[in-house]
């Protein structure tokens, strides 16, 4: 599937190619704090069709309990996280969803980290729902 995302303020613009079939929720704790958020979900695109059409994101780079690094990159007006991909590794881009235009068309079909979730959202139907606030 052929998409295209960008950042909040437009600064960051891209395309892809993905798998709608490989969209993931991961709740570790580092998704956690990077996001602001109980999960991330995220999509992998493989490098060769992951193409930054405006901008430079801002790169952040993770050391993982196993040594593993990993760049995180976001818009460095706004704030936005793009993607994050391993280092030393030929990289897969691990795309935000909520980045995606097409992101209502991507349906996660797993969840990691699961033994990080915070206890609250794993079922929110039974939290007050609002269309606009």
């Amino acid at each position: 599937m052929k998409i295209e995302g960008g950042c909040h303020c437009g600064n960051i613009v891209y395309r892809a190619e993905v798998d709608p079939n490989t969209v993931s929720i991961c709740h570790c704790t580092d998704c956690q704090t990077l996001t602001g958020s109980a999960y991330r979900a995220n999509i992998p695109a493989p490098a060769d069709t992951f193409v930054l059409l405006r901008g430079e994101p801002k790169i952040y780079i993770k050391t993982a309990e196993s040594g593993a690094k990993r760049a995180h990159a976001f818009c460095s007006n706004c704030g936005t996280p793009i993607y994050a991909a391993v280092i030393n590794n030929p990289p897969t881009y691990s795309l935000r969803v909520g980045t995606i235009k097409q992101r209502s068309e991507l349906r996660p079909r797993r969840q990691i980290w699961c033994r990080s979730a915070l206890s609250w959202s794993v079922d929110l139907s039974s939290i007050e729902k609002l269309d606009r606030q």
